[in-house]
């Protein structure tokens, strides 16, 4: 398109998400089906920060990144869900250009931050694991500020990185998003300009973001597990496979649900296809980490079961 012609074109001013709109009589059903996974990872996450603020076997490093993480599930949700649940009642689901960017935005910042503090975590395992002994050196306080304050300013590079390049597009329509959210991609299969830079960002940040924590955290596990192999005890083996179930159960579904989400081949698939896959990374995922971490630790679910204990009976709190 020459600068003439895109010149005379409509530039776009809000968007159409086109997301479940093939289910017009259901959508009643979303709005509670997705409400209640909304109120869950709320109150999950907020149980899991909570327990591990007031409970004092919870002061670990495992447990700070787990905190964050918690709060990072939540800003997550957040991002996407309630705008998603006003949407199904409306018979035009429309963002504002300015509210798709912010949730861009916020929508990178949370996914990159995820990737690092996972990897942060996967590091936290290695260290109890395979040199225990230095664990309290290597895994200080001022280490643990350091990884997660990393984790989130990695997201927020990034995440404003993508923004910027993401306004200098020019987007003259249409305006239909085959999704219930804003994402990069999506944008800019919307172009009408070049996008060759954007692309070429986008490729490099997800081999930083994306591909380097991933593969990080695998060699983290790797060293792990053998290192467990050569415990003489079944015993000691189970109780040290235990204390890293939990977050490698999380890793292998965040980035499980990433990958079928971004890498698989778009040809072929349905726009429902595409929608459920999306459905179990933004927004399933997060409620499956407080319930993962819960179901399969000793001592998160003692934690909970006094956090919940003392708001049901306060009077009894202090007995």
């Amino acid at each position: 398109m020459t600068p003439f012609e895109m010149n005379n074109q409509t530039h776009v001013t809000e968007f159409i998400f086109l997301g479940f709109s093939n289910h017009s009589s259901l959508q009643s059903i979303f709005f509670l089906v997705f409400l209640a996974i909304y109120l869950t990872t709320l109150l999950g996450n907020m149980l899991i920060m909570l327990a591990t603020r007031v409970s004092p076997a919870l002061h670990t490093p495992m447990y700070y990144f787990l905190s964050n993480l918690s709060f990072l599930d939540i800003c997550y949700t957040t991002t996407t869900i309630p705008a998603m649940l006003v949407n199904f009642f409306r018979e035009k689901k429309t963002i504002s250009y300015e509210g798709c960017l912010s949730q861009i935005f916020f929508f990178v910042t949370c996914a990159g931050t995820e990737c690092v503090l996972l990897a942060a975590m996967a590091y936290d395992r290695y260290v109890a694991i395979c040199r225990p002994l230095q664990y309290p050196v290597l895994m200080s306080v001022k280490v643990c500020v350091c990884l997660v304050t990393g984790s989130w300013l990695c997201g927020l590079v990034n995440s404003v990185t993508h923004t910027a390049l993401t306004t200098t597009l020019t987007l003259c329509g249409p305006n239909q998003i085959s999704h219930f959210l804003c994402d990069i991609p999506l944008i800019l299969k919307l172009s009408c300009s070049d996008t060759s830079v954007n692309e070429s960002v986008l490729h490099v940040a997800s081999a930083t973001i994306g591909l380097s924590p991933c593969l990080f955290t695998a060699g983290s596990y790797i060293l792990i597990i053998s290192a467990i192999l050569r415990i003489p005890s079944a015993q000691g083996r189970r109780k040290a496979f235990s204390t890293c179930a939990s977050h490698l159960t999380v890793v292998v579904v965040f980035y499980g649900t990433a990958n079928f989400n971004y890498d698989r081949p778009r040809e072929g698939y349905s726009l429902d296809m595409d929608i459920l896959v999306s459905v179990l990374f933004c927004v399933v995922t997060p409620m499956l980490n407080p319930i993962i971490y819960s179901l399969r630790n000793k001592e998160v679910k003692g934690a909970l079961r006094k956090v919940t204990g003392a708001c049901a009976f306060p009077g009894n709190s202090s007995a």
